[in-house]
């Protein structure tokens, strides 16, 4: 698997709120906003990632960026994770993988739109 990017992702209730009080504690701005459904700010060489309403899961986790999502999947099944479907959200195709200890992971490719 080609991991591409990681970063930490923190579901949030009111986005806009958090972005306000992030962009405070960080001392930047969001480096990408959408709507009511995630921001990130890239910043000291990593990201951080708010989940609003586009969650892929209730927990605070990690982002992995990968070439292939499928094969990111497999690759996790053939680990004995426990790995949820491949779905497509508006910008990326996305799973989730439960870590131990309950971590997700959720792996992503970016989509074209």
């Amino acid at each position: 698997m080609d991991v591409e990017r990681v970063a930490s992702v923190i579901p949030v209730e009111d986005l806009a709120t958090a972005v306000e009080v992030w962009a405070r504690l960080l001392g930047v701005p969001p480096t990408f906003v959408d709507g009511d459904r995630w921001a990130q700010f890239d910043v000291a060489g990593g990201r951080i990632a708010l989940a609003g309403a586009d969650r892929a899961h209730d927990s605070p986790g990690l982002l992995v960026k990968v070439a292939d999502v499928d094969r990111a999947r497999a690759d996790a099944l053939a680990a004995g994770l426990y790995v949820g479907e491949v779905t497509d959200g508006p910008h990326e195709r996305r799973c989730v993988v439960t870590a131990p200890d309950r971590c997700p992971v959720v792996f992503y490719t970016p989509t074209a739109g």
